[in-house]
């Protein structure tokens, strides 16, 4: 009898251990982030606008007729053209000039010639003084009329030069004012030429946040594309005395200029607030509930407790939180919503 109660008794209590380890549940698994302390910013969202550093009238280099202007769109690179201009009267002018040299040459030559044979001829007074200075005076003003002349080829040589209008950087031409075929001044506009490679974001601030702005300081520019981190190239301390602002520039870095065009507008995040440090989280660390805000912490053992927290300030993916917590504390950021206080976890 009593054996047949032992026996019964310690099946028993392996049938409550096997039901209790069954009603255990697993751990469960999560992701995890680090309690971090960060200064924070408070900030703002401004409008800025994307300008190229370079924009330029391209202007004719000659009085004449144009001959050929590049495309609206055409992406020209540094050195190519942009303009051509009807070389042919420029030609004409250079043939005419180097015919007036080689006669000037001639001219040259022969008083030369004529100098030696009065000079030789006056040692025996078969010329007189008066010829001879009279001849080199001739020879040193047609000296003079060479001089002129290769002057004024090198003047045509320059004017052929600037009749073709180059490239001075990689850019697209944005506008055609000037149609082939038609005469055009000197210093004309036929065209203006946009550089794509070296873009900037002007934004106008209030006043009052100037002391938060600072020459090399990054901050945040976002279009529908692409949100990048730049630093800033230039504060201009000057109020507009209507509105109260002054401007800063970005500049756009050139990895980024794909995704970005002069005239677009952008959102410029601007500091408003001296920066100071913080305990931060993920934001995927909060849980939002009727009652308050919350996040999960994961202890040692890995075993887990909900603390409530006190939101703050934020910036892209951490935000600022007050509650008990320490820097270097581990938080869990997903698969958190259903975990009970105590509940085992895994970490992936």
């Amino acid at each position: 009898m009593n054996k047949l109660l032992k026996q019964t008794l310690f099946f028993l209590g392996v049938g409550l251990s096997s039901a209790a380890l069954a009603n255990t549940p697993a751990p469960s698994p999560v992701k995890v982030d680090k309690v971090t302390s960060v200064s924070l910013e408070a900030t703002a969202n401004l409008m800025g606008t994307i300008y190229s550093k370079m924009h330029v009238p391209m202007t004719a280099g000659i009085s004449g007729r144009v001959e050929w202007v590049a495309e609206p769109g055409s992406f020209v690179k540094a050195g190519e053209p942009l303009v051509k201009m009807d070389m042919l009267p420029l030609e004409l002018r250079k043939a005419e000039q180097v015919a007036q040299m080689k006669r000037a040459q001639i001219n040259v030559k022969y008083l030369f010639n004529e100098v030696e044979r009065l000079q030789k001829l006056r040692k025996t007074n078969a010329a007189s003084q008066f010829q001879l200075d009279q001849t080199k005076s001739q020879y040193d003003l047609a000296l003079a009329d060479n001089e002129i002349a290769e002057l004024k080829r090198k003047q045509i040589d320059d004017q052929i030069a600037r009749a073709t209008v180059n490239a001075p950087y990689d850019g697209v031409v944005t506008e055609r004012v000037i149609l082939a075929g038609t005469d055009v001044n000197r210093s004309d506009v036929i065209s203006k030429f946009l550089d794509t490679e070296h873009l900037e974001a002007r934004v106008y601030i209030p006043i009052k946040y100037l002391a938060f702005l600072r020459r090399g300081n990054e901050i945040n520019l976002s279009n529908e594309q692409q949100q990048i981190t730049a630093p800033i190239t230039a504060v201009i301390p000057s109020a507009d005395p209507r509105s109260q602002t002054f401007e800063v520039r970005v500049e756009i870095p050139n990895h980024a200029n794909s995704q970005w065009a002069a005239g677009q507008l952008v959102k410029v995040t601007v500091p408003v607030q001296k920066a100071d440090p913080s305990l931060t989280v993920h934001r995927d660390a909060l849980i939002l509930r009727k009652d308050g805000t919350y996040v999960v912490k994961v202890n040692a053992d890995n075993t887990v407790k909900r603390l409530p927290v006190t939101v703050g300030k934020g910036s892209f993916d951490r935000v600022a939180i007050v509650g008990e917590l320490g820097d270097g504390d581990t938080v869990a950021i997903r698969g958190a919503e259903r975990l009970r206080d105590g509940q085992s976890v895994v970490i992936n």
